[in-house]
């Protein structure tokens, strides 16, 4: 069985993020076709474009004209989905807008994916991640990771891997409402969204700040300083470096007992005493001897120090393409070969996630332009049209609404996800040790974790207690759907191992998330978000020319290009992480909702980064090396880079000719346009860095606000870089909602990745640690006095307001 057999898929988007949404369709046995012009998408140039166009057929359209634009109406009759790129008047000149194709097709799923959303001032800008990044102020965040003052381009392309995802996610949960309600169904995301699940506190914190003084941290000083110990990056004696990831007591304990440095350590009065409570001092002369002590071998050596112990988080960094040779990615069958006829062997990713019972299928060869259309639309000329309608018809903005989801998980990645599936209208219930998720610790009153949490209830029991598993089974007898991120064998050890589950509940639908995968040489080994951002190639990527350094002078040195690497090992490995989890999820509601099965499904986090990678992560002969930030961090090249202006920062971004010619017309500086050096897409490439210098002068000449209000209005991609990530949604209700929070009160939160026909209008809060524990033993039959006793002996419990 596939999830998606017999549902048939318009793309009619362009570039790499609706393209991977509709790849991820086509690998779960949708029938996929691209349309596309005669000339092709513009972005098949691109050397990821033979990953994301794998498994579709190509229809090439000029919908310039009557006739093929008619022909395309005729393919949105026999459709299920439709996805769509570009401007509102785009879509309504070619006939795909939303009301049009839902009165033609009463049962459609219409998916639209934009850069800065469908409507506002910046709605028919170029759909370049670096102008939405810089946009929504994730540029900002960075500040700091550079030797200069002022934002750092954020090099990898966080937004459009969550967009595609959550275009997945969306049209996935529209098509599980169909099943169950019919209907057409509206879906809509954004690169802008896209940005959404990467800001993990700043939103919060400027609300909160003013409120205890000294207490919640400056957002722009968040990450700035040295690392911690836990995720500290460390150079070998041979110049490779490796990421440290132990950001739990027990796997910094390990680290320091593999490297033979622990009973140095406890040896000391300072270090006898819980590592979160060591005084400055003996923080910096632990990172010190940490520092001189990995300089005592090559890092192949200590990796292998680290797997023996078995309780170490630790990788190599690596870039992409070397990340392709990973041993637990390629162990875990998730790089595969495909015979390509222009770029012979191509080794690529494979799935998304491993589905037991509806397993994924890496599609066909990526199709030339036009090569299906004949055959394609005689095809789906022959099959049944989906029924018309005079109006589009009504559906939930809670599509996943009498869902329950039992999240037994911690710290971010699936929380986070099943935060997404919680915005999409299922119940979720947390289930938390006493005293609640480690990741409630990390910064003041719980902060961190009010985003991980949102619209959830939460019941704390000790799983330790026989009652404790008793009434987490009880739990897992009525959900849908039950998340973990044990390592293998701990869900059997409690009795919550799928074989045992399925006992209760068949049609369970029991999700894994571990850090490398089942069938991985490391499947018993821990993992945690900074090492997956290293060994995929993330970090190299933002960290720049000259980064990491094969050779530093001295300590002094290492701890500065460590500090350098952490900014650069930003927190995105984790919420990279959740959006592929939430689409696998909502990938076996689907399937059950078809075929009426449960089934265990397992994600990872290598290869949930790996995807975040895609535009780097296949290889071939020739292959074109992936571009390079600059060593200042501003950007890939004169066109696509941040400038300091007479006051603030502007992004620019040019991809075409077509938006160069509109930048020239709109700054009315005659010497570019009429330079030889700069006439052609090559012939700017070829002389980037006399570019650069001039376009450096011309910014200087006025302030960035200025420079957005000449040139966004010509469409020419070139806007201010905000100021913070929660200071700009601070200024966008539309991006955020009001919510009641039972400790920090009335705030404002993060909006969805994805909206369903219009959107949910309950969204919850974030939720205390067994804020709903009393209520939920009621609705499991359990006494009030039954209660007060298992309170009594702790197996369940409460955090205080």
């Amino acid at each position: 069985m596939e999830v998606l057999a017999g549902i048939r898929v318009l793309d009619v988007t362009s570039g790499p993020v609706g393209g991977l949404a509709s790849m991820v369709l086509a690998d779960f046995g949708a029938d996929v076709i691209k349309i596309e012009c005669p000339a092709g998408d513009r972005f098949r140039a691109q050397p990821a474009a033979a990953f994301w166009l794998r498994g579709k057929r190509s229809v090439a359209l000029d919908l310039a004209t009557a006739v093929d634009r008619e022909t395309l109406a005729g393919l949105v009759d026999r459709c299920d989905v439709i996805a769509v790129s570009g401007t509102q008047r785009a879509l309504d000149s070619f006939g795909i807008d939303w009301e049009t194709v839902s009165r033609r097709n009463a049962s459609i799923v219409h998916c639209h994916i934009t850069a800065f959303g469908a409507a506002g001032p910046y709605a028919a800008l170029p759909g370049y991640e670096g102008l939405v990044a810089a946009h929504s102020g994730r540029m900002e965040a960075f500040a700091g990771q550079a030797r200069r003052e002022g934002p750092v381009f954020a090099a990898l392309p966080v937004g459009s891997h969550a967009a595609s995802l959550g275009a997945v996610q969306g049209i996935l949960a529209a098509l599980f409402s169909r099943e169950r309600d019919g209907g057409c169904q509206r879906v809509e995301t954004s690169l802008l969204r896209g940005m959404l699940p990467y800001d993990l506190a700043s939103l919060l914190i400027v609300q909160l700040e003013k409120n205890w003084p000294g207490e919640i941290p400056d957002p722009k000083k968040v990450g700035g300083g040295m690392p911690t110990l836990n995720y500290h990056p460390v150079m070998a004696a041979d110049g490779r470096w490796i990421q440290l990831g132990n950001l739990l007591e027990h796997h910094l304990y390990g680290f320091l007992e593999a490297t033979d440095l622990l009973p140095e350590l406890l040896a000391e009065e300072r270090f006898q005493s819980p590592p979160a409570t060591w005084s400055r001092e003996a923080i910096e002369v632990a990172r010190d001897r940490i520092l001189g002590r990995i300089r005592e071998r090559n890092a192949d050596e200590w990796m292998e120090i680290f797997r023996a112990h078995g309780n170490v988080v630790a990788e190599t960094y690596r870039s992409a393409q070397e990340a392709l040779e990973h041993p637990d990615l390629v162990g875990n069958g998730d790089v595969i070969e495909r015979e390509h006829p222009g770029l012979g062997l191509v080794r690529q990713l494979g799935v998304l996630a491993r589905l037991d019972r509806t397993e994924g299928r890496p599609g066909r060869l990526p199709p030339g332009i036009g090569e299906h259309t004949e055959a394609a639309i005689n095809e789906w000329s022959n099959a049944p049209n989906r029924p018309r309608a005079a109006a589009a018809g009504a559906a939930s903005g809670r599509p996943l609404e009498g869902v329950t989801v039992l999240e037994v998980a911690t710290i971010i990645a699936a929380p986070l996800a099943t935060t997404m599936l919680a915005d999409l209208g299922a119940r979720v219930i947390k289930v938390e040790a006493i005293g609640g998720d480690p990741y409630r610790h990390l910064l003041a009153r719980g902060l961190l974790a009010v985003k991980t949490n949102g619209g959830k209830e939460s019941i704390c029991v000790d799983l330790k207690t026989e009652s404790g598993r008793a009434i987490l089974r009880e739990l897992a007898a009525r959900a849908d759907v039950l998340v973990h991120n044990f390592r293998p064998g701990v869900p059997e050890r409690l009795g919550l191992g799928y074989e045992q589950l399925r006992e209760l509940r068949p049609e369970l639908i029991w999700v894994a998330a571990t850090g490398y995968g089942p069938d991985a040489p490391g499947s018993n080994r821990p993992c945690a978000h900074p090492v997956a951002g290293a060994a995929m190639g993330g970090v190299v990527f933002q960290a720049g020319a000259g980064m990491p350094p094969s050779d530093c002078e001295g300590i002094e040195a290492i701890r500065d290009a460590a500090r350098r690497l952490m900014r650069a090992n930003e927190a995105n490995p984790d919420p990279n992480t959740s959006v592929v989890l939430a689409s696998a999820v909502l990938l076996g509601l689907l399937a059950r909702a078809r075929y009426g099965i449960g089934q265990r499904i397992s994600v990872n986090m290598m290869t949930a980064n790996a995807y975040a990678n895609a535009d780097d992560m296949l290889s071939y002969a020739d292959k074109p090396d992936r571009p390079t930030v600059d060593a200042e961090l501003h950007g890939l090249g004169a066109c696509y880079r941040l400038y300091e202006a007479e006051k603030g920062w502007i992004f620019l971004a040019i991809g075409t000719d077509v938006e160069w010619r509109r930048f020239v017309a709109a700054v009315e500086h005659p010497s570019l346009a009429s330079d030889s050096r700069f006439e052609s897409a090559e012939a700017r490439q070829s002389n980037d860095a006399v570019l650069a210098e001039t376009l450096e002068g011309l910014f200087a000449s006025r302030g960035a606000d200025a420079w957005e209000r000449l040139l966004v209005p010509s469409r020419v991609g070139c806007v201010r870089v905000a100021n913070h990530p929660g200071v700009f949604l601070m200024s966008r209700p539309d991006l955020t909602a009001e919510v009641e929070h039972l400790r920090f009160g009335n705030t404002r939160r993060w909006g969805p990745l994805v909206i369903c026909n219009g959107g949910n209008a309950a969204l919850g809060a974030g939720v205390l640690a067994g804020q709903h524990t009393d209520v939920l033993l009621s609705e499991l039959g359990f006494s009030t006095s039954e209660i007060e006793r298992l309170r009594a002996s702790k197996a369940v419990g409460s955090e205080t307001v």
